[in-house]
């Protein structure tokens, strides 16, 4: 009822957060150019969101405005009522009751203020209990008669007009296979981007063909005008891929200096392609359409280190497609990907790291990076890194050990010193990730031999005492996967008192460590354990 109020809040910390990041003082703060770059991004991102209006639930929206409606006929459609009860979730009546309560507090806290939308959900209200079988009259103590209050316009977009990717009017409407409708722009970038379904149905799109509705656009173009609502008006740049001829030549351009004989113009290059394959899904692609990652890896081993910060970081950004991973891969990435993670900066170490993470969400990638020695240099930023290279060599090998040879390969690199050396740290905060390492590597021969060390099981009870509550999840996890494969695991963990914590947690306890600690205590009490 009050969406666009509260939409106008978020509009004025849109403002004011613009205003404050507006010309930062970088050199004087010392800030990174990674960092610089996210907030050049979210000031754009800023700028975008104050000129956007968001569109709401339109299904919901144009129910409400028809519920509202004095003079329209399908006011009394019951089916409407129902739907929106279902939606609103006030369709029990125990949830009515509530519902109720709540208006009444509310018109006390407000008197006079927003009386309209009171007395709308008054009304409203009354409908709902009408069709939940309860016949009765809600009556509001307040200042205020329906009489006296005049209805507000509200302009709503009719769901049918607006396309079901961007949820925005549409000003092209097109017809693809299944019979759906989307603007042509948003529909054509979907299937640019290698789809080949229906975004709305999931089913598999029999031809790639669109063809234009013309009966809903003249439908559309009828409603605006009654309406007195402005269309947004196309870029007469853009192509029918929605992608302006501008941003492809600079693009191509881009792509053709990276091979280019002088050393700026190759940089300046580099950073731009690294900047772009940052902002949206549709540079990554466009820029590998027009080849730019073969250059991009070669220049990997181009001996500057400035150079090579900036292409890794580049490769890191445009694997985030699914597509380009394979293409970065292919092209015999990895391995020099690995060797700046063992000798590059501590930034571009940072960045092989999250690429090195980013490529292994493909299965044939973890293996390429496990024989390609990525391990052990993983290890060891998780070792002696920043906190941030810390982070990223973790996410890294949890992927990594995914994999059951690589596992036996982060055990020999020396994992599990490290991961214990990030419980022991409790400022680093990164608790978690390391369990959740150790809960790969307990499923190992080697690794349950490693960690199954006294000092380790002490540590783990330790945890599941005074952690948080994922923490005590993560502990609880890994301390079932041993016990499971070693009883003695187990009678070490109750010499340190981890029973009268389980018992606790199977009543406090989240959903999963409940779970969890249920299981440990069946598993105690079919060896005889439980004290």
């Amino acid at each position: 009822m009050e969406s666009e109020a509260v939409m106008s809040s978020f509009h004025a910390v849109y403002e004011k957060l613009n205003q404050a990041l507006d010309d930062l003082p970088y050199d004087e703060l010392g800030i990174s150019v990674e960092v610089k770059e996210q907030v050049e991004l979210t000031r754009m991102q800023l700028k975008r969101a104050k000129k956007r209006s968001d569109t709401q639930d339109i299904e919901l929206a144009m129910d409400m405005m028809v519920v509202f409606s004095k003079k329209d006929d399908r006011n009394a459609d019951s089916a409407i009522l129902e739907r929106l009860a279902i939606k609103l979730e006030l369709h029990a009546i125990p949830d009515l009751k509530a519902e109720e309560i709540a208006v009444r507090k509310l018109v006390k806290e407000r008197g006079v203020q927003n009386a309209e939308s009171i007395q709308q959900i008054n009304d409203l209200l009354g409908k709902f209990k009408q069709i939940a079988g309860v016949d009765e009259t809600i009556v509001l103590d307040g200042p205020f008669s329906s009489k006296s209050l005049q209805r507000c316009r509200s302009l709503l977009i009719p769901h049918e007009f607006l396309c079901p990717i961007t949820l925005e009017i549409m000003v092209d409407p097109v017809i693809v296979a299944t019979g759906q409708t989307y603007e042509r722009e948003s529909i054509q970038k979907w299937l640019n981007s290698k789809h080949r379904t229906c975004p709305k149905t999931g089913q598999t799109l029999g031809h790639l063909s669109l063809a234009s509705n013309f009966a809903l656009r003249n439908l559309i173009q009828e409603w605006c005008e009654k309406n007195n609502y402005e269309l947004p008006k196309k870029d007469a740049c853009l192509g029918s891929d929605g992608i302006s001829a501008e941003l492809k030549e600079e693009i191509s351009s881009l792509v053709q200096n990276l091979s280019s004989c002088e050393f700026e113009v190759r940089r300046e290059a580099i950073k731009k392609i690294r900047m772009l394959a940052k902002e949206n899904p549709d540079n990554r692609i466009l820029i590998a359409n027009y080849g730019g990652i073969p250059p991009l890896v070669q220049l990997l081993s181009y001996q500057d280190p400035n150079i090579q910060e900036h292409t890794v970081t580049a490769l890191l950004n445009l694997s985030i497609d699914e597509t380009n991973k394979k293409l970065v891969a292919r092209e015999g990435a990895i391995p020099a990907i690995v060797e700046i993670l063992q000798h590059g900066t501590n930034e571009a170490r940072e960045n092989s790291a999250a690429a090195l993470f980013s490529l292994s969400m493909l299965d044939e990638n973890k293996v390429l990076i496990g024989a390609s020695n990525g391990i052990r240099p993983l290890v060891h930023l998780l070792q002696n890194g920043t906190i941030r290279g810390k982070k990223d060599a973790a996410t890294a090998l949890f992927n990594l050990s995914l994999n059951q040879t690589n596992k036996s390969r982060a055990i020999k690199a020396g994992i599990i010193p490290a991961l214990l050396h990030l419980l022991e740290e409790k400022n680093l905060g990164m608790i978690d990730e390391a369990l959740s390492i150790f809960l790969l590597l307990a499923s190992h021969p080697e690794g349950r031999n490693e960690i199954g060390k006294l000092s380790f099981i002490k540590t783990l009870v330790e945890i599941i005492r005074n952690g948080t509550p994922k923490n005590k999840e993560c502990a609880l996890s890994v301390l079932l996967q041993l016990g499971l494969h070693n009883s003695s695991i187990i009678l070490a963990a109750l010499q340190y008192g981890v029973y009268e914590h389980l018992v606790e947690l199977t009543k406090s306890g989240t959903n999963r460590a409940q779970r969890k600690a249920n299981s440990i205590l069946q598993h105690m009490s079919k060896y005889g354990h439980i004290p």
